[in-house]
């Protein structure tokens, strides 16, 4: 089965002018979450405290049966079920993927308070074993799982980051010993006394990224990069550095609808190609109806405001009650979107 992200990929690369957009569905919160991963059902069901990861699993099924995603992204342990156990993506144009390291930063269980220090590089998962679905079996035929997600978070403390890079060196040099393919995703600062003016921060992040991948030859840079939306001028001069990265970004915490739509327009417009959401996706009423209007969007064909408007028709016609009223829905709380600065 031809896959849409290899396709987008290569159109992208051909014409950086090209409207294509990649969406990706990050269904990973087990990787930092623990029993809160799957989230609260909606609307609130009595006695029920946090949903299963049989849920989430399903959800996944769902939204990779639907074609609006164009990859899924999830944990190992996710995909030892839906990529080895059930080979879901065999037949389907979504390509799976997994997290393939899970960094201290995204330790984030309900007690422990491991984000107060900086970031330390650390790995879960195992290649061959996310590729095969073991770590024992013999690799007989191809991998059904190929591509992972490479995260890297820098605090501008020199100890800190050189742990961060000798580590991405170390992954870098596994994933080409087996022919594994990863995105790359950098970070702001997880501590808030790192050194940095908050106004610095997105030159912080771009320069960062860009001077790490300057060591790597390009047979083995990312296949795109993911980023937290800092910004027009700090997407716009990432968008701009080099027309063989294509940059994404990431979706942060829920927000408001409005919040998500308009992040995913003002992104593309000032040069991202690719949007991964997790929690804008899992914490929505109606995971696939928001996806829908999501794919809407990066396709051009419907306005943020939009997309509040009908996004709230459609859970009235499914009977699904909205967290938020339609007025309140439509507020713009994510700071990042409301300037235009440049520097």
């Amino acid at each position: 089965m031809n896959k849409t992200l290899d396709h987008k990929l290569a159109a992208i690369r051909a014409n950086p002018a090209c409207r294509e957009f990649i969406l990706a569905d990050a269904k990973d919160p087990d990787m930092a979450l623990g029993i809160a991963s799957a989230g609260r059902t909606h609307p609130a069901a009595p006695g029920a405290r946090y949903r299963s990861m049989d849920v989430l699993l399903e959800e996944m099924r769902a939204m990779t049966a639907s074609g609006l995603v164009d990859i899924m992204l999830a944990s190992t342990s996710s995909m030892s079920v839906l990529a080895h156990r059930e080979r879901l993506f065999e037949d389907n144009p979504v390509t799976p993927a997994i997290r393939a390291n899970d960094t201290s930063d995204v330790w984030i269980t309900r007690v422990a308070d491991h984000r107060r220090l900086p970031s330390r590089p650390f790995r879960s998962s195992v290649l061959h074993e996310a590729q095969y679905g073991s770590l024992t079996a013999p690799a007989e035929g191809g991998p059904r799982v190929n591509l992972g997600l490479y995260s890297i978070t820098f605090n501008n403390d020199v100890e800190a980051d050189h742990r961060s890079l000798e580590a991405f060196r170390t992954f870098r040099q596994e994933a080409a010993a087996c022919g594994f393919e990863y995105f790359l995703e950098v970070f702001a600062p997880n501590v808030a006394d790192c050194g940095l003016a908050p106004a610095d921060i997105p030159a912080f992040v771009n320069d960062s990224l860009t001077r790490a991948l300057a060591g790597v030859a390009r047979a083995h840079w990312p296949k795109f990069l993911k980023i937290p939306y800092l910004g027009p001028w700090a997407m716009e001069e990432l968008a701009g550095y080099d027309r063989e990265l294509v940059v994404g970004i990431l979706g942060g915490g829920a927000g408001t609808t409005y919040d998500a739509f308009k992040q995913l327009t003002e992104a593309k417009k000032y040069g991202a190609r690719v949007a991964l959401y997790g929690r804008k996706i899992k914490e929505s009423e109606h995971p696939l109806t928001f996806v829908r209007h999501l794919r809407a969007l990066a396709d051009d064909l419907i306005t943020a405001e939009e997309a509040v408007r009908a996004y709230h028709d459609d859970l009235q016609k499914l009977g699904i009650p909205p967290k938020r009223s339609l007025a309140d829905d439509q507020v713009l709380t994510a700071a990042e979107l409301s300037y235009a600065v440049r520097r």
